[in-house]
């Protein structure tokens, strides 16, 4: 078990053993606030540092790879403590959250000076202001551009649940409800950060089996926590209603979910939500079901080893935004299920396709464009910059050139789908804003408002009056010293400035007559030199000394006002941000398609499947870097066939072919054309898939066990409307266990389940089902013998193996060749007849566990003087070193084994 459920299955670390009331006053503050953030590690800023104690520092200094030191004692105890740079937290929290910690950020709230001031022992004031947890990250730094990050909800008992989940970084927020059937697929449609739910579940073993899957995200949160009078106040205090009614038809479960959502933010953000778009209600029903165990398997969003590079997301990616690039993974994520929606989509994207200069247009602005989205999250949360703001308006702008791009082409707007002329149409607007940030901000801003220097010039006249003075006071210095000079007649008169008296003009003593007393007020009386100053410089001092603090002010001011401006356009920012993200997405899948040549595939609501000519993505992609070609290949589903036996060799192409044709239904039902030369798709309520398998310790499941899972499911929950790919069923097992439940499954899915199925195996005792279910066909994998060698030709055609040719890859992999040799000897006596006889002629012939004897007495023989072997021996040697056992067939192997047997039999030796 990981250190994640070790954490998770412990009491989080208390301070009860640390007596508060015997601390120093600092420390007594720290156990203070400490305790009401047990369950986080307590970032306690001290000056420029964020300092860790106790626990906590023994905890993170081996995360975070840093010192561990201490500070003070407590007890007769020395304090451990560490610490990170409060100005690069960033990098440090990054580790911390990713393993699956929580932050409490605690700051300071007034300066040691403003402390000391309510006492000389005072405590500098200190408050937790926000916690940062796995879900509710809003830091750029902190954040993959391109990946969505949801914190999620889980509630419910029994037969009803919801989830409900939210992304604060871009205000998403979605909903819908649930069932244990379809519970462990819509958690990984989710995908969620963090999991909040009620701490209660981990106590029921159904549930814990399945929570345990997603033990890093998980953070059980008190029953009361999911109350529902509870959760529906703060979700009614959030949008301002009054009535939920008006957020939408939902359960009682699924506004409690998102009540829940909602309380969970104001905790940790401390009282400041994020703009929150309304929860938008999924309806089951209207997208593909793809379990956890299919996403997988097929490397959706990433390959098996973890990596995004190689998976289906990372090939069809050509999205210029970062909005678009998370649309495009949700859309993934969630392929609808609805042959009207996915034909809008599909409209757009052959738009796209058909007209090239428009896109090529669009996408160069796209590229161009910031992410609203998060910008405006961190602003709403008084957590942006100026540059967040910056972002913005260049976006606002970039958007506006691609309305205006598209405005009075009354032709080409005629050629557009109903949906692009939407998304269009939602870019115009805000033109008030954009022209406000424009004036406002420069072209070049600091990351922090505190940083000063973003107004541009010119829009606040105080402002410009105090940088003039800022960047000319010492020009204006010199020349109060140049009228000084020839007031008085003094052209040595000089004025200095000195921290201890401020600026102040200097004479020689033999001028002090000179200087008039009406003028100029003495300040100063030195050993050689006169010190004066004037009402005048004393007002230009001021005006110098303060023009910094009075511009920061101005500045502060200015920036919120901004700050105003942009949550009052919240709304629309975020309308305009989808919309732009849409285009993206679309224009992308148009690329995709014209640069690799994809066709747009028909969508209806039968239950049709005919592919042809269709291929793996990522497959294909692959052997083109490689300058080889993917052999293309058909599939089609009709009532008379609804079940195909695959059978063939390893290495052959079977799980590709399965694979390719799972992911070519999932690109058609996002919207997107398909590797194919046609195809015609009855939408796809649900896909399955069982493709290999690992133990999964976790969870105390064998490889075997694992399998069976997964089969369960989809025989429990497969309909006619499905598609199912079922590769090596039973095989985890004794041969006849694995071929009875292989054919047990076939029966079963034939008569009941109905789906549309790809059932790959190598027990060839399967293929003789098609002669009697009237709805299953054979396919296997066409290969050419040549030579004695075996050419995969990677094409499927109607018909069955005889054989896989297991031996053949295992030589290709290295085994060694004495191995080989063997396993052809014992292949060829089990090829004779029945299982029972072959073994025992195998045990009275060639003793099973006489490998290695055989071998050593073969090679002591071959080495032996002629003289001392017998005839028969010297014949059956001449004849074994005649034979080249590397191309030999096994039929010809066994015609020889056969010989050698019948001539030592003949001789009675």
């Amino acid at each position: 078990m990981n250190e994640s459920t070790n954490r998770l299955e412990q009491e989080p670390a208390g301070l009860h053993q640390y007596d508060a009331a015997r601390a120093t006053p600092m420390m007594r503050q720290y156990l203070e606030i400490k305790q009401a953030h047990a369950d986080c590690l307590l970032f306690y800023r001290m000056g420029d540092f964020y300092e860790m104690f106790f626990e906590d520092a023994l905890t993170a200094a081996p995360i975070l790879g840093i010192a561990l030191t201490k500070r003070g004692k407590h007890d007769d105890q020395d304090i451990p403590m560490c610490g990170v740079p409060f100005h690069s937290c960033e990098h440090y929290l990054d580790k911390l959250i990713r393993y699956g910690l929580k932050v409490a950020i605690c700051e300071q709230l007034e300066t040691p000076e403003q402390a000391k001031k309510r006492g000389y022992k005072a405590v500098v004031n200190r408050e937790v202001v926000r916690i940062i947890t796995p879900g509710t990250i809003t830091e750029d730094a902190l954040l993959e551009s391109h990946s969505t990050h949801y914190l999620a909800a889980l509630v419910g008992r029994k037969q009803q649940f919801a989830i409900a989940w939210v992304d604060i970084s871009t205000g998403e927020f979605w909903v819908s409800p649930s069932t244990p059937l379809t519970l462990a697929s819509d958690l990984a449609r989710v995908a969620p950060k963090e999991l909040v739910f009620p701490e209660s579940m981990l106590g029921e073993q159904s549930y814990r089996s399945l929570l345990m899957e997603w033990k890093k995200t998980l953070s059980p949160q008190a029953d009361s926590f999911f109350e529902g009078a509870r959760a529906d106040r703060h979700l009614k205090q959030c949008f301002n209603v009054s009535v939920l009614d008006s957020i939408g038809d939902l359960s009682q479960e699924e506004t409690t979910a998102c009540g829940v959502l909602v309380e969970y933010l104001l905790l940790t953000q401390k009282g400041k939500l994020p703009y929150l778009r309304l929860p938008r209600r999924q309806v089951p029903n209207h997208f593909m079901n793809i379990d956890a165990a299919t996403r997988r398997n097929l490397e959706m969003t990433q390959t098996l080893s973890g990596e995004k590079r190689g998976s289906l997301l990372a090939t069809i990616d050509y999205t210029q935004s970062g909005s678009g690039a998370r649309l495009l993974s949700t859309m993934l994520a969630m392929p609808l299920a609805n042959s009207i929606a996915i034909g809008q989509r599909l409209d757009i994207v052959e738009w796209f396709g058909h007209h090239p200069h428009e896109r090529e247009v669009l996408r160069l602005h796209l590229k161009h464009m910031a992410d609203i989205e998060r910008a405006l999250a961190r602003i709403t949360i008084d957590r942006g910059g100026p540059r967040d703001m910056l972002a913005i308006r260049q976006s606002l702008a970039t958007l506006a050139e691609i309305r205006q791009m598209f405005d009075g082409q009354d032709v080409l707007r005629a050629s557009m789908p109903k949906g692009l002329l939407a998304m269009l149409n939602n870019l115009g607007g805000a033109h008030g804003l954009c022209d406000e940030l424009t004036s406002a901000l420069a072209d070049d801003v600091p990351m922090l408002a505190r940083d000063g220097g973003f107004i541009r010039q010119g829009f606040h006249a105080r402002l410009d009056e105090l940088r003039d003075l800022q960047l000319h006071g010492a020009e204006r210095v010199q020349q109060l010293r140049d009228k000084y000079r020839e007031q008085t007649g003094v052209m040595t008169l000089k004025i200095a400035h000195n921290q201890v008296v401020g600026y102040y003009i200097e004479v020689n003593a033999q001028h002090r007559a000179k200087m008039d007393d009406a003028v100029f007020i003495h300040k100063q009386t030195m050993h050689q030199a006169m010190r004066y100053t004037t009402v005048e410089l004393q007002d230009l001092e001021q005006a110098i000394l303060s023009s910094s603090e009075e511009s920061m002010s101005i500045e502060i001011a200015c920036f919120e006002q901004l700050v105003t401006s942009i949550k009052q356009q919240a709304e629309y920012l975020m309308k305009v941000a989808y919309s732009a993200a849409q285009l993206d997405v679309t224009s992308a899948l148009a690329q995709l398609a014209v640069e690799k040549k994809w066709v747009r595939p028909f969508v209806d609501d039968t239950l049709a499947f005919h592919i042809q000519g269709g291929w793996h993505p990522v497959v294909a992609d692959a052997l083109k870097g490689r300058g080889e070609h993917f052999t293309p290949n058909d599939c089609e589903f009709s009532l008379a066939k609804q079940l195909y036996i695959i059978t063939g060799p390893n290495m052959a192409g079977k799980s590709t072919y399965m694979r390719q044709n799972a992911l070519i239904a999932i690109l058609a039902q996002i919207g997107s054309f398909v590797p194919a030369s046609h195809a015609h798709i009855g939408t796809v309520d649900a896909l399955y898939s069982r493709v290999g398998a690992a133990d999964d310790l976790a969870r105390g499941l064998s490889t075997f066990m694992v399998e069976m899972v997964e089969t369960a499911t989809i025989l429990n929950q497969a309909t006619a409307r499905s598609l199912v790919i079922l590769d090596e069923i039973g095989r985890g097992t004794a041969t006849f266990d694995g071929l009875s439940i292989a054919w047990a499954c076939v029966e079963y899915i034939h008569d009941h389940v109905q789906s549309r199925t790809l059932f790959a195996t190598h027990y060839h005792e399967l293929t003789s089902l098609a002669e009697r279910l009237k709805h299953v066909s054979c396919l296997t994998m066409q290969i050419k013998e040549w030579q004695g060698k075996v050419v995969f030709l990677h094409h499927v055609i109607a018909g069955k193996a005889d054989r896989s040719y297991g031996i053949y890859v295992a030589q290709h992999a290295g085994i060694p060749k004495p191995v080989i040799h063997r396993a052809k000897e014992i292949l060829a006596l089990l090829e004779q007849g029945q299982a029972g006889s072959a073994i025992d002629r195998l045990t009275e012939h060639l003793p099973l566990f006489g490998v290695s004897e055989t071998i050593q007495n073969t090679q002591v023989h071959s080495t032996l003087p002629s003289a001392e072997l017998s005839r028969v021996e010297r014949d059956v040697l001449e004849r074994l070193r005649r034979v080249s056992c590397d191309e030999l067939s096994p039929r010809e192997a066994w015609e020889i084994l056969a010989q050698l047997h019948e001539l030592t039999h003949d001789s009675g030796e």
